[in-house]
């Protein structure tokens, strides 16, 4: 059973920065695509960024040019660095394990960002 527990969320000013990140534990986290997803209040959870196993990312367009996503193999976690942060930001950031060779998704119970303007 694949776990994942994220931390780094909480409150920040308009133009600050957060470092979210992934602890994965319990699968080869090196073979498997993960990716960082969030969800405001009233709206449907979204893509933020993916990295694949290969090391291909994927960026949200609004995020493109202040999030980076990067991975850890050796200490199996997953980063989220935030850059130049938005009110529009503000939203529970889930992480995500997808193991390729099932299909199957895992989930962490996410963390709490919050941009204040």
């Amino acid at each position: 059973q694949i776990q994942l527990v994220e931390s780094g969320g909480g409150l920040v000013q308009a133009g600050g920065s957060l470092r979210l990140s992934c602890a994965a534990s319990g699968s080869d986290f090196r073979a498997n695509d993960m990716g960082w997803y969030r969800q405001a209040p009233g709206k449907q959870r979204e893509l933020v960024a993916a990295m694949t196993s290969g090391g291909a990312m994927t960026y949200a367009d609004s995020v493109k040019g202040r999030f980076t996503i990067s991975r850890d193999n050796a200490k199996n976690t997953l980063y989220l660095q935030m850059n130049r942060l938005k009110p529009e930001d503000t939203a529970l950031y889930y992480c995500n394990c997808r193991v390729p060779w099932s299909g199957r998704d895992y989930w962490g119970q996410g963390t709490q960002v919050t941009v204040s303007s």
